[in-house]
């Protein structure tokens, strides 16, 4: 009885061995190699023709969103700040300055505010532009300054609430000009990303072919002198009739090969 199990349990170990081993060798047998690189290169493959436009790293421009921004939800987006501004003609500065006639007016110049030396000597006036960079991100617009707000990122949101922010006021300030929106989008459009060389389809197709027949020319030079076929003689003219000497055939010259 034992000496049939031992003999069971052998084939048994036998069998597994051997499939085992059996999928060792088919998968060295059959395993697909990649190529690191193409066969054949074909110069510009992949090359995207045009500049690539680079992503903005900074606000986007809003000047033509203002003029028909949303105000009441400027309004709206303002009950945020309410903790540290008031918005009032004549409200008290609070953590933060008094916000009524913002647009338009000096940095740092609201009476009784004590702001940083940053936004002190920032210098410049709050016009559209500028108030879009700062709402983007005030702390990297003006370094040092003590306004912990993180930032609004949203373009339609910024617009939305400049173009509230301009109604504070007994004059708003015009709207901006086609002068202002270009001058501004030239200023924050990024720069377009150099244009890569452009490989049309036939130029690709060319430089297959020519990199096709270098390979064939290197592997089988006996083909390529194969190829050279001469054309046939052309037919000696029969000059007896005339009494003059018939003259040998012209030679056959090397030519091309044959198209």
């Amino acid at each position: 009885m034992n000496s049939t199990l031992n003999k069971i349990f052998a084939a048994l170990l036998i069998a597994v061995f051997i499939a085992g081993l059996s999928n060792f060798i088919s998968g060295q047998i059959m395993a697909p190699q990649v190529l690191e690189e193409d066969a054949v290169p074909i110069e510009g493959a992949g090359a995207v023709s045009g500049s690539v436009a680079a992503k903005p790293k900074g606000p986007e421009p809003i000047l033509d969103l203002i003029a028909t921004a949303d105000v009441a939800r400027g309004e709206k987006l303002s009950k945020a700040c309410t903790a540290c501004h008031s918005f009032d003609k004549g409200g008290p500065n609070r953590v933060g300055p008094n916000q009524w006639e913002l647009v338009g007016s000096d940095k740092g110049s609201k009476a009784g505010f004590n702001y940083s030396d940053a936004m002190k000597n920032k210098g410049g006036k709050w016009d559209y532009a500028e108030l879009n960079k700062f709402l983007y991100k005030p702390k990297d617009y003006v370094p040092g300054t003590k306004m912990t707000y993180v930032g609004m990122k949203k373009p339609e949101d910024r617009a939305a609430i400049i173009a509230w922010l301009r109604t504070l006021s007994d004059n708003p300030v015009p709207l901006p000009s086609e002068t202002d929106i270009a001058a501004e989008k030239a200023d924050l459009s990024p720069d377009p990303e150099p244009a890569a060389p452009e490989v049309t389809e036939e130029e690709g197709s060319d430089s297959a072919s020519t990199n096709e027949q270098t390979t064939e020319q290197e592997e089988s030079p006996a083909e390529e002198e194969d190829s050279i076929i001469a054309p046939e003689p052309e037919p000696v003219k029969d000059m007896t009739d005339s009494g003059e000497d018939q003259k040998e055939a012209p030679s056959i010259e090397e030519t091309e090969p044959a198209h």
